[in-house]
């Protein structure tokens, strides 16, 4: 059988990275893998299985990927195409209702409509919620990233509660230990360094990493530490200089993207997320499968449920840097014993089990 994954490039997302991570757990299963791009490009290219068929339609915005799409399914017929984000999501249904083919199509949402409209920047965005509806009901299902994504997905678009089907991200696969060894290859991880705070994601907004810098101004006054956050984006020059006014020069790195952020992961001492919201946080299920502690923002949709309430993490309100900091303080005090939390995430987000229920809802068995 043929599955195609269909989404627009392999930038350093986290979405991409789960696309990798599906495409890699069906070559294991034996499926013919193809993985359609608008456009075949991104530093995760690289992670890409060699059995995967790359598919280039040689388009950046993805309405240009339509008929190249009815082609592609017209002339390969795979048994079944998986998209993920919004407007790859319409295109993958509209090309399966151009093209007449019985391939079955499923689409995954993998964050908060309503954050979508809250922080829409086209009109495009603005109206998600109207354009989306008439559509997703086509598909044979629509997979939410976590509990709360689904049901801000049913409360905002209509959608039907029983067309949805919540799958938790493939976080925890055999590579994110094999990468975790290797050397990180910076100057902070050494025998008595002071302990290293990580945070991981795209600098924008919705990753509130100003609120991680004001935290840990407040960490340093209790005990030496360093920050280091590891992505890239258009809140790069404002955090920059909220470090320099700050006086955190030289305790705050922010090299940018990195294609390994597991080996950094296993090395730190606290894992912290900041975010105001996320779909599910694949970052806080990658830490502590590496046994990293970590401290999480309760935003919608994904941490609570990733810490389970808090048993596996600390969790703290929003935008609160007191809050942020006394919590990373207390976690640093604390010894590490989260083998529990380790067996936690390999059983609810482990490659093999997630990969089983993509089987079902596309009918690959």
């Amino acid at each position: 059988m043929r599955v195609a994954l269909f989404f627009p490039a392999l930038l350093g997302g986290g979405v991409e990275r789960v696309m990798v991570n599906l495409a890699a757990g069906f070559v294991r299963k034996g499926l013919d893998v193809d993985m359609v791009m608008g456009k075949a490009e991104g530093p995760l290219l690289s992670d890409v299985p060699s059995q995967v068929r790359i598919v280039d339609l040689g388009v950046v915005r993805m309405h240009r990927a339509l008929p190249g799409l009815v082609r592609y399914l017209r002339e390969e017929r795979p048994h079944a195409l998986l998209s993920a984000l919004d407007h790859s999501n319409v295109v993958a249904l509209w090309a399966r209702a151009i093209a007449r083919v019985p391939t079955r199509v499923a689409v995954s949402i993998h964050c908060d409509t309503s954050q979508v409209v809250e922080q829409a920047h086209s009109l495009r965005d603005r109206f998600v919620r109207t354009w989306t509806r008439p559509f997703y009901r086509r598909a044979v299902a629509v997979i939410a990233v976590s509990q709360g994504v689904a049901e801000d997905l049913v409360r905002h678009t209509g959608v039907p509660r029983e067309k949805v089907r919540v799958i938790y991200n493939p976080v925890v696969t055999p590579e994110l230990f094999l990468r975790a060894e290797l050397d990180p290859a910076h100057p902070w991880f050494f025998p008595g360094a002071p302990p290293v705070i990580l945070g991981v994601g795209r600098l924008a907004k919705p990753k509130d990493f100003a609120t991680l810098i004001r935290a840990f101004a407040r960490v340093r006054q209790v005990l030496p530490a360093r920050l280091l956050i590891l992505g890239e984006g258009e809140e790069r020059s404002s955090l920059e200089r909220l470090v320099q006014e700050m006086g955190l020069d030289g305790e705050v790195a922010l090299p940018g993207f990195v294609g390994n952020p597991f080996s950094f992961m296993k090395r730190a001492a606290v894992f912290a997320l900041s975010s105001r919201w996320e779909g599910l946080g694949n970052v806080l299920i990658e830490a502590l499968a590496l046994g990293t502690p970590v401290v999480a923002t309760d935003c919608p949709s994904g941490p609570a449920e990733i810490l389970e309430g808090g048993k596996w993490g600390r969790l703290v309100p929003m935008g609160d840097d007191a809050a942020l900091a006394e919590a990373i303080v207390a976690t640093l005090a604390e010894p590490r014993q989260l083998q529990a939390a380790q067996e936690r995430m390999r059983e609810r987000f482990g490659l093999d089990a997630v990969v089983e229920q993509y089987l079902d809802v596309l009918g690959l068995r």
